[in-house]
């Protein structure tokens, strides 16, 4: 005599087709997908990460217009700052001849010296500032800071030689009458203080980028178990 057989279970009502929705594959929370969104669309994470090239491109515009235009005060500053140059002129024969009054003096050491600092702290300030109003920063950005302060030295210098003592020489010194001291015009001796500003501000804002910058999620090294959902 042989033992009863276990019955099959009942047949579960939900097992078939009823004619409704069908459901979300194995896995659609874990990539991003919320319940019943067509497929093919993004997620809350799915979008665009930041602003379009387009926008980006607005703002680095904008970015070199405001930088350069710093440079005026930099000028200006300059031109306070910087040491004198003290110059002589005499007349020799029928011809003015103009000579340094102090020739062993570092007057004009000190006006590359005064413009090379201004330019750093210009370009420090100019990455905090720029940082502070863009933290993603991106490569248009960081351009048009580059960008902005190579130009804004180039202002400033210009600017600085414009508001400071006459270039002609030989007319200042028949302006002012022999044996008399007058100063000599501003002049950088050193070109390379030109780039002082924009290396001074990609190195800060490089620095600050990398402490301070947004930070990329870090991916899940563990996957979420087969046919179940994240919460």
């Amino acid at each position: 005599m042989t033992a009863p057989l276990t019955p099959p279970p009942p047949p579960n009502e939900h097992s078939s087709y009823q004619g409704g929705p069908v459901p979300p594959p194995v896995g659609a929370h874990a990539l991003g997908t919320p319940p019943g969104a067509p497929y093919g669309t993004h997620g809350e994470h799915g979008g665009q990460d930041g602003p379009g090239m387009l926008t980006e491109v607005r703002q680095a515009a904008v970015t070199v217009a405001a930088v350069t235009l710093s440079g005026l005060l930099l000028g200006v500053l300059w031109w306070k700052l910087a040491p004198s140059v003290p110059l002589v002129g005499e007349v020799v024969g029928d011809r003015w001849l103009v000579y340094l009054k102090e020739s062993e003096g570092e007057q004009s050491v000190g006006v590359d010296g005064t413009f090379t600092l201004l330019a750093l702290a210009f370009g420090a300030l100019s990455a905090v500032v720029v940082f502070l109003l863009r933290r993603r920063g991106g490569v248009p950005l960081v351009v048009a800071l580059g960008a902005g302060g190579l130009l804004g030295s180039l202002l400033a210098w210009r600017v600085g030689i414009w508001l400071g003592p006459a270039q002609d020489v030989i007319a200042h010194a028949k302006e002012v009458g022999k044996g008399v001291t007058f100063s000599a015009p501003l002049k950088l001796g050193a070109k390379g203080a030109l780039l002082a500003w924009p290396i001074a501000a990609l190195v800060v804002h490089l620095g600050l980028t990398g402490l301070f910058g947004p930070r990329d999620p870090e991916p899940d090294p563990w996957p979420a178990p087969y046919g179940k959902t994240s919460a």
